[in-house]
């Protein structure tokens, strides 16, 4: 028999530490209607937790959005920088909220 001390069982969700609630406003409120917003600034990312975002779905959600046509279709700037018209996704984002 192996002597193990007897610990005590925490739940998982015990060991996980609370997410601080944001007091900052995030770069989303701060811009005017007639600024551009990158993807990384508009959804969440695994790699940046703390970093509010204003939508509530993932990139690839985003993405098949735009692709079913549910969600506004990105500007292309440059050959590689895409993004989307930040009027454009707050009045989507007030028509979702009155459905």
């Amino acid at each position: 028999m192996s002597s193990k001390p007897n610990t005590p069982k925490t739940p998982v969700a015990c060991s996980i530490p609370a997410q601080k609630a944001s007091i900052h406003q995030s770069v989303f409120d701060a811009l005017p209607d007639s600024a551009y917003i990158r993807e990384s600034q508009l959804v969440q990312s695994p790699k940046r937790p703390d970093t509010p975002a204003p939508l509530p779905f993932s990139a690839p959600t985003l993405w098949r959005k735009v692709k079913a046509g549910t969600f506004p279709a990105p500007v292309k700037l440059s050959e590689r920088v895409t993004a989307w018209n930040v009027g454009t996704v707050r009045a989507w984002m007030t028509a979702q909220a009155t459905v």
